[in-house]
């Protein structure tokens, strides 16, 4: 059985990576523990097209969300999966309410569009 392979890269969107600049924000521990769990995230995938919920699960309308528990907070990045395997990522946040903020949803979907326009 062949395995399906996947990558992951982050999108641009007006000349600005989001994710990657929310990633920089971060402390090396934090930024380290959300790019491992991105790889682990590509793992699960090649083995199994539905990971476990407490990692990854969908938002609405395409858009993923990666879950990584922090020191005493919790990360969430967006994602979608483009043509080729591969795992795009928008933007990301440190969740501080229950509820996932509507406009980082949005801002995600913006990027998204923005990125297929220009890739797809």
């Amino acid at each position: 059985m062949n395995k399906i392979i996947f990558d992951y890269d982050f999108a641009e969107y007006n000349g600005k990576t989001v994710m990657y600049d929310f990633l920089n924000e971060l402390d090396e521990f934090d930024r380290a523990k959300i790019i491992a769990n991105m790889d682990k995230l590509v793992e699960l995938l090649s083995i199994n097209p539905y990971p476990n919920q407490k990692l990854s699960s969908h938002i609405e309308d395409g858009i993923f969300e990666l879950r990584v528990k922090l020191k005493n907070r919790i990360s969430r990045s967006f994602f979608f999966f483009a043509i080729g395997k591969m795992i795009i990522f928008t933007n990301g946040f440190i969740k501080k309410t229950i509820k996932t903020p509507r406009n980082e949803i949005d801002k995600a979907k913006r990027i998204r569009d923005y990125w297929r326009n220009k890739n797809e």
